[in-house]
């Protein structure tokens, strides 16, 4: 119980940055910064995350954190490709 209470934590404390980067991303138009591998490599660790909680058949809350932190960089990720857009259209001009 006290070891999920850590992992729950340990979510958290990377869950509250991820709102910030998309609002900054988002406002900034640009894609100086973000490194679309490191964004992927995320969410491939938060899908092997969820993945590891449903075959050990540890379904509990955290699962929660792990399901909200990959939604989030999933939307960081599409911020991403639409700033590339942004720029790739301001390059053409």
């Amino acid at each position: 119980m006290i070891s999920q209470l850590f992992e729950v934590g340990m979510m958290i404390c990377f869950g509250f940055s991820w709102p910030i980067a998309c609002v900054k991303a988002y406002n900034g138009r640009t894609t100086k910064g973000i490194s679309i591998y490191s964004v992927t490599l995320i969410l491939t660790g938060y899908a092997f995350g969820i993945t590891y909680k449903i075959l050990n058949g540890n379904i509990n809350y955290v699962i929660i954190a792990y399901i909200l932190n990959f939604t989030i960089v999933s939307i960081y990720a599409l911020i991403y490709i639409r700033n590339y857009k942004i720029e790739k259209k301001i390059t053409k001009i």
